[in-house]
């Protein structure tokens, strides 16, 4: 755990606020869910809570299939990070943060497909060798929970069978978790 050196105190209703550096550093929009987690040590620890988090075991299978079925790299997002991928990419991919431009797909609750024009879109801020070649959001009752990608390792226009099955995935997970 890393110290900020910042102090707040807790308002008469039980409020702290949280720092706008940190929410802009740790991706922390208005309205997103903390899970709160204690020590024995006396600490509080909020951590970004992910709805598709306990999905991860089936995600990954689901991945594996897509991959299987089109030879290319899958992967499955929470709203922050990679929480599943099969087919190559696992050490650069698994747990790392999506990037802002990913989010910004997320956010237009559009499917993205790559056409083949202009500049791919890297996958994770820590690596720019995996580009997505088409992200699906995942929506349940009208929330976003993440994406569906197929990636390629140099940009290249996806076909009808990849953007149909990344569509159909990612509504299947967002049935899985109404349900």
């Amino acid at each position: 755990m890393k110290a900020t050196g910042i102090v707040r105190r807790i308002d008469d209703l039980g409020r702290v606020v949280i720092p706008k550096e940190i929410r802009r550093t740790m991706r922390i929009r208005e309205g997103d869910p903390l899970e709160i987690y204690t020590s024995r040590d006396g600490e509080v620890i909020f951590k970004k809570y992910s709805l598709l988090g306990g999905v991860e075991d089936f995600a990954g299978q689901l991945c594996e299939t897509m991959s299987r079925s089109t030879g290319a790299i899958c992967a499955v997002t929470d709203r922050d990070t990679v929480i599943a991928v099969a087919g190559g990419g696992k050490r650069e991919l698994m747990g790392k943060r999506i990037t802002s431009e990913l989010e910004q797909i997320m956010e237009s609750r559009q499917i993205y497909q790559y056409s083949g024009e202009g500049q791919a879109i890297p996958v994770s801020d820590s690596s720019d060798k995996l580009l997505a070649n088409v992200a699906a959001p995942i929506l349940s009752e009208g929330d976003l929970l993440g994406l569906v990608l197929f990636i390629g390792s140099t940009p290249a226009v996806p076909g009808d069978a990849e953007y149909k099955l990344a569509q159909t995935i990612a509504a299947f997970l967002g049935r899985h978790m109404e349900s």
